[in-house]
């Protein structure tokens, strides 16, 4: 401390002449790696110091006093050096900063779908909070080859979206012993779980149009299990529903179903879809309305799926809702925007994911979470019901 205050002949500092020579060091240093990566050795090299002290001020600044790291990373900045690999500090570490998102789709379902879409933002809000950066992992059913990012993925911990019970992927998962949180699954002992009140959101949605005096429905199903098919499905099928979510609105639909004196088998049509798109929503409502009776009120499981019914109601020159009423899940934006705007359940995506992330990274930090969390749903009435 007290060399760096004395002055020296010429009027010049210790401080100044030290800054003259490292910058000195530094160009020649740069000149010798030119054609090939700035190395720490070679801004260590320049500097003067030993690599662990270049190491340390990018690693763990706290060893070092403010003015040396700010000289350290300022002559690593006018070598072009990056800094340490961060791939190589990550295993060295045994810690990533990522969390990962696994879900039973394409990766571009993440894109490309509005409900995974807003879901993915929840989490993405808190793990940019905390610090963490975000992977997805896509897992389409039935492609082995997309069991090897599920083993590979470099990350702290998972969030587990959706899985079809007895998938392949999700005992992947569970194998790792990573910390995860599950969403919309069937539960896992001692470990956390985020869903949405889907069966209360179904029944209020079925008793809706009841009220309404419809007493022939339809149901247009997202895929019952992981052999997903596309047509009227038989009460076996129905009732052996592998996905949590599909399972509990089902139950919905039949409890409001019942208490209003139908019968499930006979006045209630299931039709399931392949895939959560609108174009399938407006198969199955051309298959449904087809049938004879014709069913007066169709449930669709997701807004995509009612989205694609009401395109075809209008195609077929039905009008909504007085010969046939549509009811979606999920009350994306673009709900209120439809001919006629949708009626639909509310779920809140967003904050499903938020609480997601919240459980992941409280286990990350060595706090507790444990237990579930079953977010509230309710009906939005707008014209098309």
């Amino acid at each position: 401390m007290y060399a760096d205050r004395v002055a020296v002949k010429g009027g010049r500092s210790g401080r100044g002449r030290g800054r003259a020579a490292g910058g000195r060091r530094a160009r020649a240093a740069g000149a010798a790696a030119r054609g090939r990566r700035v190395t720490l050795k070679d801004v260590a090299a320049a500097l003067g110091v030993a690599p662990s002290t270049v190491s340390n001020a990018y690693n763990r600044p706290d060893q070092l006093s403010a003015e040396l790291r700010e000289r350290i990373l300022a002559t690593a900045e006018a070598m072009g050096y990056q800094g340490p690999d961060p791939a190589a500090r990550s295993l060295r570490r045994g810690v990533s900063n990522a969390i990962g998102v696994v879900y039973p789709s394409e990766l571009s379902y993440a894109f490309t779908d509005p409900a995974a879409a807003l879901f993915i933002e929840g989490i993405a809000l808190e793990a940019e909070q905390a610090g963490y950066a975000l992977m997805l992992i896509g897992t389409p059913p039935r492609d082995e080859a997309s069991l090897a990012p599920v083993r590979t993925a470099n990350v702290d911990g998972v969030v587990v979206h959706c899985f079809a019970d007895g998938d392949p992927h999700f005992d992947e998962v569970l194998a790792r012993g990573l910390p995860a949180v599950m969403v919309d699954n069937t539960g896992v002992d001692g470990v956390p779980h985020v869903a949405i009140d889907d069966e209360g959101g179904a029944r209020e949605a079925a008793a809706h149009l009841l009220r309404r005096g419809h007493r022939r429905l339809g149901v247009i199903s997202m895929d019952l299990a992981l052999d997903a098919r596309r047509g009227v499905a038989g009460p076996e099928r129905v009732a052996a529903a592998s996905y949590a979510a599909v399972r509990a609105r089902l139950a919905g639909y039949r409890a409001a179903a019942e208490a209003a004196g139908l019968d499930w088998e006979r006045d209630v049509v299931v039709y399931e879809c392949p895939e959560n798109v609108p174009e399938e929503g407006a198969r199955a409502a051309a298959a449904l309305l087809e049938l004879l009776p014709r069913p007066a009120g169709i449930l669709a499981m997701s807004d995509q799926l009612a989205f694609g019914a009401l395109a075809h109601a209008q195609e077929a020159g039905l009008a909504v809702p007085d010969e046939v009423a549509v009811v979606g899940f999920d009350d994306l934006p673009s709900a209120r925007r439809t001919t006629p705007p949708l009626t639909t359940v509310h779920q809140p995506t967003v904050e499903k994911g938020r609480w997601a992330a919240r459980l992941l990274i409280a286990q990350l930090r060595g706090e507790r979470a444990e237990g579930s969390v079953v977010l509230p749903t309710h009906l939005v009435v707008r014209e098309s019901a």
